[in-house]
């Protein structure tokens, strides 16, 4: 696991099972810059936390807010055993505080246990002022899609409950083809559960799906490869309330988003306030949210599956 520690405590690569899990990009190594698509090819960035998304309209607020490359005070390495095993992990403190309007410290967290490829990510947010604060998150982890992988997921493969985006970001550039595309998934959404080569999420396609939680209260989303195996991700529904996807195949970029747990569509800060998906944090409060990201074998993966089969029964 490669993190860099002082920007934005992102997961820049990830390999288990001998596999690289982090999405193809355009960027061997990050960069010095602060903008989120000079440097961007990371498997696992912290997004928000005053805002997130695609800034619109009245948006002023940077793509995907100020967390992504956030330069961190503080970093500590952790080394210790829990009922888990034993395991290494990194966490550190980033403070932003803007006068009259916006003090909190965030601080994540990942842990790499021996001799396993579950990998559980936190992040906790508290809010430093007294009065209230608004927020929005959203954690993008960014797998490698496989040609004939297969989506698997704890919600109903409907129009109703499996929507796709059919607004396009202005920095995108979609070739003819494109609209047409996403008005037959909008139609026929199970056409994306099968990453078929050649299938046209060029330059990205984004869904927001309604996630189901089993009974200890997480959700679940598999990419299932051609051998058996599958790369997973969790999240708990309670605390990162919308599912969001995002696939982008072409020449240059290969990434599969199986499932962006966060608290808001990323449409930007006024969109998503005009919804009422923007939150608030009590003056003092803090946010915590947990996901689990990893590579499961064959067996495990197939009873993962029958897990996600009964939640959506």
């Amino acid at each position: 696991m490669v993190v860099l520690p002082f920007k934005g405590q992102q997961i820049w690569r990830l390999t288990l099972g001998g596999r690289e899990l982090a999405m193809r990009s355009m960027f061997e190594e990050p960069t010095a810059s602060n903008e989120y698509l000079e440097t961007y090819g990371g498997f696992m960035v912290h997004c928000g936390f005053t805002a997130m998304g695609v800034p619109t309209g009245e948006d002023r607020h940077p793509l995907h807010g100020e967390l992504p490359n956030a330069p961190y005070q503080t970093a500590q390495l952790l080394i210790g055993a829990d009922e888990r095993g034993t395991y290494m992990g990194v966490s550190g403190t980033y403070q932003y505080t803007v006068a009259f309007n916006t003090n909190y410290v965030a601080r994540p967290e990942t842990r790499l246990y021996a001799s396993s490829t579950r990998v559980p990510i936190e992040m906790t947010v508290r809010n430093l002022k007294r009065t209230p604060m608004e927020y929005m998150y959203m954690a993008h982890a960014n797998f490698r899609p496989v040609d004939h992988g297969r989506l698997v997921y704890s919600a109903p493969c409907t129009p109703e409950h499996v929507r796709v985006r059919r607004s396009i970001p202005g920095h995108l550039q979609p070739p003819p083809g494109y609209r047409e595309f996403l008005e037959e998934l909008a139609r026929q959404p199970d056409r994306h559960n099968m990453l078929v080569p050649g299938l046209a999420f060029n330059p990205e396609v984004v869904f927001y799906i309604d996630y189901r939680s089993d009974e200890a209260g997480w959700a679940h989303t598999m990419q299932v490869h051609p051998d058996g195996s599958a790369d997973f991700i969790s999240h708990r529904p309670s605390e990162l309330d919308h599912g969001v996807r995002w696939i982008a195949r072409n020449p240059d970029q290969d990434a599969l988003g199986m499932v962006l747990p966060a608290t808001a569509e990323p449409e930007g800060y006024h969109a998503e306030k005009a919804k009422g998906n923007v939150k608030v944090l009590a003056g003092g409060d803090t946010f915590h949210c947990q996901i689990e990201v990893g590579v499961l074998t064959p067996t495990e993966a197939r009873q993962m599956e029958e897990r996600i089969a009964r939640i959506t029964r």
